[in-house]
């Protein structure tokens, strides 16, 4: 079956029966991904991996260590290229669209700021090659967003692992991503500079409607944070679901044993904390 319009056009295979499937994607998903895999030589890192990103929304890429979330991020940016499959980005096949021509920025997990300049040099360090991408007034629009008036003097070494995860979001923010892409963005941070930051993507995400894809290996992290999650296992998804629908709804063993086993003792602990289990727990009466 084909379509008129590549646009539109998703197509999955399925080995067990011998089938695919083409389905229909309209205009309001943002990444769209078709059986996107990749092998170096004989060793397969990622096999059949399909499915549809909404535009504004959050998705987390969540698996053990060596399972290829990271391949994945690279794929899609376009540092590496796939071995079949294809990769529609707002419709367009960006498959095999040079990096630097893809309107992706991504936020790595060291900030990778630039230790001579300010805060404020940082952040607007891109627009020297692109001085229209943004204009004086949006660039103080976003450092009011991501709270860094108070930071703007501040060298890159005087600043706090969350101030700095906020510079160089802004740095990326002001260049106009189509896409934003996020390397383990808070596993530097944490307690209540984690959750601000959590609550920062967030609001970029729905102001600005950026669709944003996080890499993270820890469950919490991106199951309070995502509109949806993708669960890898192995190279191919396990998962890819709201967070409730995989806290309620895990779709297999692995999935159970991953991300409800570590979710559960977390929960446990903090109960055994405030000293009561969880069965006590549920039992109290919600808060008005």
């Amino acid at each position: 079956m084909t379509t008129s319009d590549e646009r539109y056009s998703l197509v999955t295979w399925s080995a067990e029966n011998n089938s695919c499937l083409v389905l229909l994607i309209p205009h309001t998903f943002m990444l769209v991904l078709e059986n996107i895999a990749k092998r170096y030589g004989d060793k397969s890192i990622l096999s059949e991996i399909s499915l549809a990103i909404p535009k504004g929304s959050i998705v987390s890429i969540l698996g053990p260590s060596g399972c290829g979330k990271t391949t994945l991020l690279n794929l899609i940016l376009g540092l590496v290229p796939a071995t079949s499959g294809r990769i529609l980005v707002d419709g367009e096949n960006v498959t095999n669209v040079p990096m630097e021509k893809r309107g992706f920025n991504i936020v790595f997990q060291d900030y990778a700021l630039f230790p001579n300049l300010n805060a404020e040099e940082n952040i607007v360090y891109g627009l020297k090659n692109c001085p229209g991408r943004s204009t004086p007034e949006e660039v103080r629009d976003l450092i009011h967003l991501l709270g860094l008036e108070p930071h703007l003097k501040s060298r890159v070494q005087e600043l706090s692992g969350g101030q700095k995860q906020r510079v160089a979001l802004a740095r990326t923010l002001v260049m106009k991503p189509r896409l934003l892409l996020l390397d383990e963005p808070l596993s530097a941070l944490d307690g209540l500079i984690k959750e601000s930051i959590k609550e920062r993507i967030r609001t970029i995400a729905r102001q600005l409607k950026l669709t944003t894809l996080i890499v993270t290996h820890d469950p919490e992290e991106a199951l309070t944070l995502s509109d949806k999650v993708l669960i890898i296992n192995g190279g191919r998804i396990a998962q890819f679901d709201t967070p409730q629908g995989i806290v309620h709804r895990p779709a297999d063993d692995f999935v159970r044993r991953f991300i409800l086993s570590q979710l559960t003792i977390k929960r446990d602990n903090i109960y055994r904390l405030f000293g009561q289990s969880a069965a006590e727990q549920s039992l109290m009466p919600a808060a008005s």
